[in-house]
């Protein structure tokens, strides 16, 4: 079979990566996908001076704003044009559901669908004075920006930063994880098309040397990373000195809580999904579960029948609730945390193995995994795994519980279960967590900011917000209207 090799997205047009070779591959089967080259060093200092050439011409930003707006809108029509090819690519790249792929592509249509609107509608300050003078606060542009993507949902992630960031009037270079390249460039190739201006859009492709040519641009105004705690430390470290602001989308542990007073069974389907959804590849995967103790058998015996009904199987299946993990590599690092918990005395309740079916053979599949037993402090219970593996563990009283959820150097997401909603509250007042979610999860709004506490980010994401993270704020004041 002939392999098609893919271009980059060098200042709005398609070119050849000069830096070395990429090769992309199926997880669902191992099978090669495409090859395409790496942006060398050469052309990732093009990139900036292209952005660089056009923010100058000012051609983008001195537009009016729903001028601007226009373009995005067309960009979104443009993704639900493509909606078919940009779901099979993420789905071939990262081993998501094909039905979870189309979902995403629309969800990501609906974010740069609102950032167009919030382009058109914001409005500056006018601040009161306090002398003869008129006072008006404006919001400019950084220049260019680096997006920095992870392989789990490239095509929103790609969106929540691409959108905001050019409805800014930014430039931006955007560097995606190797795992998921071409679905990243085809979903840029929407905006270019959209007719942004030439040099406005950069889609760099590589390794972590290309994302540290980038990061250490001496013309680089922001950045914006979603990703691991550890790499979100290193490109803190490296643009602290030049003062460059940053967000930092990173990891987490997040905890999901069911008081005994709970719907139970929704509470496990609910828990269920939130931990095995994606394979549990998600930055928000509710990886931690605290079960009130006098409910706590009876709730893991509900959680247990409903995730043994859960498909693992090839995603492009309809009959597959969850695809195989990114990467062999991720499948490994999956497999070695559930090895630890054994060893540190956990039970494996459920799975904790590959499936023994012919279509999982050749892919990276593991099983939804539920582990109890173990000590709180454990290794399993503290780091992140990005896998579909679950951790039990009772809890006796709300301040028992609230010390154990809080016991986590990340923050970024909770889940709380109870028909006392008074005490739910309470509860969701107490955990430190960027985003909480009552009786649900995973419900999330593009108009609702986002971010983490402690070690799973800094900055936030979507809403206004997202939209004023990519400008500096200005103060004009006209004085002479005195009498």
């Amino acid at each position: 079979m002939t392999i098609r090799r893919r271009t980059m997205i060098l200042a709005g047009s398609d070119v050849e990566g000069l830096g070395g070779n990429l090769s992309i591959t199926n997880p669902a089967n191992g099978s090669l996908i495409s090859e395409l080259g790496m942006a060398s060093a050469e052309q990732v200092d093009l990139a900036f001076a292209k952005a660089k050439a056009v923010l100058r011409k000012n051609d983008w930003f001195a537009r009016p704003p729903h001028e601007r707006a226009s373009v995005l809108f067309r960009a979104a029509e443009l993704m639900l044009e493509r909606k078919d090819e940009l779901a099979h690519l993420q789905t071939s790249e990262n081993g998501k559901t094909l039905k979870e792929s189309l979902g995403q592509v629309s969800a990501a249509a609906g974010i740069v669908r609102y950032f167009a609107s919030v382009c058109e509608t914001v409005e500056g300050e006018t601040p009161p004075p306090r002398g003869p003078y008129l006072s008006v606060t404006t919001y400019e542009p950084l220049g260019v920006v680096a997006a920095i993507t992870p392989w789990n949902s490239p095509l929103t992630m790609a969106a929540q930063k691409l959108a905001p960031a050019l409805a800014a009037g930014n430039a931006v270079i955007l560097k995606p994880s190797e795992l998921t390249t071409l679905v990243s460039i085809e979903l840029a190739r929407a905006f270019v098309d959209a007719g942004l201006p030439e040099g406005l859009l950069s889609v760099l492709p590589g390794n972590s040397s290309t994302g540290e040519a980038i990061i250490n641009h001496p013309d680089l105004a922001m950045v914006s990373f979603t990703g691991g705690t550890n790499a979100g430390r290193a490109i803190a470290s490296a643009v602290a000195g030049r003062f460059i602001p940053t967000i930092l989308e990173l990891g987490g542990k997040s905890p999901t809580i069911v008081f005994a007073d709970a719907d139970l069974d929704k509470a496990a389907a609910d828990v269920s999904s939130a931990i095995f959804g994606s394979g549990g590849q998600s930055c928000v995967a509710g990886s931690r579960l605290f079960v009130e103790k006098s409910i706590y058998d009876d709730f893991l015996d509900r959680l247990i029948a409903v995730s043994k009904k859960l498909n693992v199987g090839p995603p492009l299946s309809d009959t597959s609730n969850i695809g195989p993990m990114a990467s062999e590599a991720q499948r490994a690092r999956i497999e070695g945390y559930v090895d630890l918990a054994k060893k540190e005395g956990g039970r494996i309740l459920l799975g904790g193995t590959r499936p023994n079916t012919d279509d999982c053979r050749d892919g990276a599949y593991y099983l939804p995994t539920i582990i109890d037993g173990l000590d709180h402090g454990s290794a399993v219970c503290q780091e992140e795994i990005f896998g579909s593996v679950l951790v039990a563990l009772p809890f006796t009283s709300e301040d028992d519980l609230v010390a154990q959820a809080n016991d986590t150097v990340f923050g970024l997401a909770c889940g709380i279960w109870s028909r006392d909603l008074t005490k739910a509250w309470r509860i969701a007042g107490a955990i430190k967590a960027g985003t909480v979610w009552i009786n649900t999860y995973k419900q999330l709004s593009i108009a609702a900011p986002f971010g983490g506490y402690k070690e799973s980010g800094l900055g936030r994401e979507k809403g206004i917000q997202g939209l004023r993270a990519y400008q500096q704020a200005k103060s004009i004041y006209l004085g002479g209207l005195g009498g």
